[in-house]
């Protein structure tokens, strides 16, 4: 354990697996936090990708307010119409809302591993997540670190990996001619990234492949169908193995807060067949458009980027 001593607070750094996520303590996140306090968080979030906050009591404005710390907030989402009354910036992740727009109960939208809204040209660069309600077991969340995943890259791989570039798309399993269809079909969000993408901050490479968004699209520049298919696959494994991972037990008060920008995350899928309802509350940071390892940049297909306010 890391303390950290500020002005105001002591912060206590707590890693949580080997190679992401920590859990930082003696902080409240309803205070007016001193600007080097914030500072600590942010290296905190670069060193560990993703960083969790225990026993918060903040609601929407809190947690907006917080967010602005740290960037400009995004509206909710690209396709979002129906945002909680008052905060535009709050997506809701609500079962209930998944039950009515995909006609079963389900405990989150998408149950595959992926980066935030990556079919947008300048995908968010980080996002906080807050709990609510939340089922009585079940229901965690895992991130991976995709800096570590290219890192330990064979380097014929990384190689390669380095002057690919794929095609991110929005599909949806929303029901036909519901609002969500006819939001992601109004907005047909695609764009190009580079397989491999150089953070702006820490200038780490991170393997940047978000299977919730590259497994519609299936292709790589310059290859088949087939082709892109096959190492796609193999770039996803790669980003997504278990050592590279940390799993979070939500509870009453939990906050995360990742890096959308070196990592990927994954919402476990073993609660919405019991029942329960399990409601979180995400806010997003505008991103810059990804450039790659050498300097070139995403490319939009169609859609418009997404700035925020």
């Amino acid at each position: 354990m890391t303390t950290i001593s500020q002005p105001t607070v002591t912060l206590d750094v707590t890693p949580l697996a080997g190679y992401i996520g920590a859990e930082i303590g003696g902080v409240d996140l309803r205070e007016e936090l001193h600007h080097d306090v914030i500072e600590e968080i942010r290296t905190a979030l670069h060193t560990y990708k993703v960083v969790f906050f225990r026993d918060q009591q903040i609601g929407h404005a809190e947690q907006v307010a917080f967010a602005r710390r740290f960037g400009k907030v995004t509206p909710a989402h690209p396709h979002e119409e129906n945002p909680p009354a008052g905060f535009p910036e709050i997506l809701p992740i609500d079962s209930r809302r998944y039950e009515e727009n995909l006609g079963r109960k389900r405990t989150s939208y998408d149950s595959s591993w992926h980066t935030d809204v990556t079919a947008l040209v300048n995908p968010p660069a980080a996002s906080i997540l807050r709990s609510d309600i939340l089922p009585p077991y079940g229901g965690d969340t895992a991130w991976t670190n995709l800096v570590a995943a290219y890192e330990n890259l064979p380097a014929e791989l990384r190689d390669l990996a380095d002057r690919l570039d794929i095609k991110h798309r929005f599909s949806t399993r929303a029901t036909s001619g519901s609002q969500r269809e006819r939001k992601v079909r109004e907005a047909n969000l695609v764009a190009w990234h580079p397989a491999v993408r150089v953070h702006p901050v820490t200038g780490e490479r991170a393997l940047f492949v978000s299977p919730g968004f590259t497994r519609g699209a299936r292709e790589i520049r310059g290859f088949t169908p087939s082709q892109s298919e096959r190492i796609l696959k193999l770039l996803w494994e790669e980003a997504t193995r278990t050592e590279y991972t940390v799993r979070f037990r939500w509870a009453a008060g939990s906050v995360a807060f990742w890096d959308n920008r070196a990592t990927a995350h994954l919402a476990i899928s073993d609660a919405g067949h019991l029942g329960h309802d399990r409601v979180l509350y995400r806010v997003t940071l505008e991103g810059d458009i990804p450039k790659g390892v050498d300097g070139r940049e995403s490319e939009l297909v169609s859609g418009e980027p997404f700035h925020g306010v």
